[in-house]
């Protein structure tokens, strides 16, 4: 295809360079990515070929500024596939994963490249960089080795024909999951099917069943925002079970769509991947580069929280059995009741009906809160830009300002579940925020999945739906306060242990009472949150910890324990069982993600043996949030601004653990999140 009629190929001349979104079609990338390797290998041989001498601004600044025709092709491609994905879409990224990933390979194996970076690497300590210059050297350099720069002969082929192949199997991987949750719903036939569910809910239901073309019925599907909540309200036993049959068993069904085939040949192929990198297993290879550096720092923290998870589940079981033994009910409470008899134990030692909760957290007043505390903290204000067209109506399009009033940067939030849009929660960029060779203005996209609203009634989110909506936004500002000189560096692009940091810290803020009694509001009454209301969630704050952190603690356990095995693992559902059993994992409270629906793991390597770090980074943001409160002041000034230039600004100029000392003075504390976890007294 001619690239003055591919829009992708084009200059893009809209505000914040954002993408031609209406004219761009699936056949359009195919050629365009064709056109961006080949223009980013012209750009890279360039750079390796050039008289002068290898210094640090005609090789790394230059090999920073590469690729950039690519780069933006990717970027919009991946956000589609994710987002907006149709079959089309779909064959296009089965077909040009392998491709783009003998594309990395290439760059990254190319001996004249590396060996300048390598030079200029040898000679770090005797050039006087600044300390953003030398962190680009220093992860620039690493990147190069990881990938295999190092590798000689047999064994440098056979990493990158690994690196197709993986490429392969994760985007395969993503899309078996996305067929079976796009493939189930549970229909509700009438009353007896609804009894017991809030109207928030029975609204919520019955839009999903119109979006499924069923206008007179109400559907369960697997989004969590409608799953979760019919666990928990549903009396009906043998619904509850069918549905939470369906949600656990994504990924796991003979035929075309099996997932598990896929996993263990991904742990395999990632197992020879770690050997020839000379590491005795895969977790080895991948935590040399977080602030963890090895498996057994890994295996303490999960040891240490399982010790106290799993007491503190059976101190919260045993409140459900009384709850169920009060009512007079006889059947054993298994993995789909869990929920439902904690619901129970909700209203009746705390008061608390999640129902009741969710009318004072409509969609559109929760985004404005989270604005709002990023005003407060960071200075910056959100401008609805509805004159700039996205790629869906439901991804609504922010400029964001700073303090002065100088315009940082655009913040697209895509709140909705639906149909071609992958299940979770997730921050992406389509432009990171830079100054290398231009001043590059973030554009920074938050997706959610939360279940709309009947058509002309609010969309009610419940708690665990507004810390998601603030996990993603911090993430969000992470990309939009950066302030670095080199794209490498950028936002999010930090170790895979601290990027969770800036997210899990702002949830902190939906807990503030004043937060909650400036926000919160009933969508039909306008009043704010009760105070007595705001002490009854904070008092039911800690119960269900014991099942949360045994759910999460199981999955990351799991999780490591597939990355260091040292031999095949053939079936992985009788691997993840075995792990469970021999850690005598209450079969009651299951997993966050079973392995054959474990996206973080295996639709790319970015969590592989890293599902841990939520745990790692909540350490470092209980610890951090107690700044505020040692501070006196949720919005203190001072700390706020610390925190702005050392965790939400620096990116990747820092070395993590640096930075976090810079922020908070000292290195963090294990305490604070043991305690907010109700694992250690207060």
């Amino acid at each position: 295809m001619d690239a003055a009629v591919n829009p992708l190929l084009i200059a893009w001349d809209s505000p914040f360079d954002l993408p031609p979104f209406a004219l761009v079609r699936s056949e359009h990338f195919k050629p365009a990515f064709e056109h961006g390797m080949r223009a980013h290998k012209a750009e890279l041989a360039h750079i390796a070929a050039q008289a002068a001498a290898p210094d640090f601004d005609n090789t790394l600044v230059a090999f920073d500024a590469s690729g950039r025709l690519l780069a933006r092709v990717e970027a919009l491609f991946h956000n589609l596939a994710a987002s907006a994905t149709d079959d089309a879409l779909q064959a296009v990224q089965r077909e040009m994963a392998a491709p783009l990933a003998a594309h990395w390979s290439a760059v990254y194996m190319d001996d004249a490249l590396f060996a300048r970076v390598d030079a200029v690497h040898a000679r770090r300590d005797t050039l006087g960089l600044d300390t953003e210059q030398r962190r680009l050297l220093e992860r620039v350099h690493l990147d190069f080795v990881r990938a295999g720069a190092r590798l000689t002969g047999p064994a440098r082929t056979r990493c990158a024909e690994l690196m197709q192949r993986l490429a392969e199997l994760t985007t395969t991987f993503a899309q078996n999951v996305l067929h079976d949750e796009a493939s189930y719903a549970l229909e509700l036939r009438g009353e007896a099917d609804l009894s017991g569910l809030p109207a928030w809910l029975r609204a919520a239901a019955h839009q999903a069943a119109l979006e499924r073309g069923l206008p007179g019925g109400h559907v369960i599907t697997l989004a969590r925002s409608l799953i979760v909540p019919f666990l928990s309200f549903s009396p009906r036993r043998d619904l509850r079970e069918q549905a939470w049959r369906a949600w656990v068993s994504r990924g796991e069904h003979d035929g075309a769509h099996d997932n598990r085939p896929v996993a263990a040949a991904i742990l395999a192929l990632r197992r020879e991947q770690a050997a020839l990198h000379g590491h005795a297993s895969y977790a080895d290879y991948a935590l040399a580069d977080s602030m963890a550096r090895e498996p057994a720092q890994v295996w303490a923290l999960l040891d240490s929280v399982w010790a106290k998870a799993v007491p503190a589940l059976e101190r919260e079981r045993a409140l459900l059995l009384r709850a169920r033994d009060a009512q007079g009910v006889r059947e054993p409470i298994e993995a789909w009741d869990w929920r439902f008899w904690a619901e129970q134990v909700r209203r009746e030692h705390y008061a608390l009906d999640e129902a009741e909760l969710k009318g004072y957290f409509p969609l559109p007043a929760m985004v404005q809160a989270a604005f709002d505390c990023a005003q407060r903290l960071f200075g910056l204000r959100f401008s609805a830009r509805p004159d700039l067209a996205t790629y869906h109506a439901d991804a609504l399009a922010y400029e964001v300002a700073d303090a002065a009033g100088r315009t940082i940067g655009l913040f697209v939030q895509d709140n909705f579940a639906r149909a071609g849009k992958r299940s979770g929660a997730w921050m992406s960029a389509l432009h990171w925020q830079h100054r290398n060779g231009f001043e590059s203005r973030p554009v920074v996209l938050n997706n959610n999945n939360f279940a709309r609203g009947e058509a002309g009634g609010p969309t009610l989110l419940s708690l665990d739906d507004v810390r998601t909506l603030f996990h993603e936004f911090g993430h969000g500002l992470h990309g939009l306060l950066s302030n670095v000189r080199y794209e490498r560096l950028s936002g999010t692009q930090v170790l895979r242990d601290f990027v969770e940091l800036p997210s899990q810290l702002f949830e902190h803020w939906i807990d503030e009472p004043e937060v909650l009694q400036r926000h919160a509001r009933h969508w039909q009454t306008g009043e704010p949150i009760p105070a007595a209301l705001i002490e009854r969630v904070r008092a039911a704050r800690r119960f269900g910890q014991g099942y949360e952190s045994v759910r999460y603690t199981a999955s990351a356990l799991v999780d490591l324990a597939a990355h260091t095995a040292a031999g095949p693992i053939d079936d992985i559902v009788a691997f993840e069982q075995r792990v469970l059993a021999e850690r005598r994992a209450p079969a009651v409270a299951g997993l966050n993600h079973r392995l054959p629906h474990f996206q973080h793991l295996f639709s790319g390597s970015g969590y592989a043996a890293g599902y841990y770090v939520y745990l790692w980074a909540e350490v470092l943001d209980a610890d951090a949030y107690d700044a505020f409160v040692e501070a006196g002041d949720p919005f203190d000034a001072q700390v706020a601004e610390r925190l702005r230039r050392w965790v939400y600004a620096s990116g990747n100029s820092v070395e993590p653990g640096a930075a976090y000392e810079a922020f908070r003075g000292r290195a963090a504390r294990v305490e604070p999140m043991l305690r907010e976890r109700g694992l250690i007294g207060t």
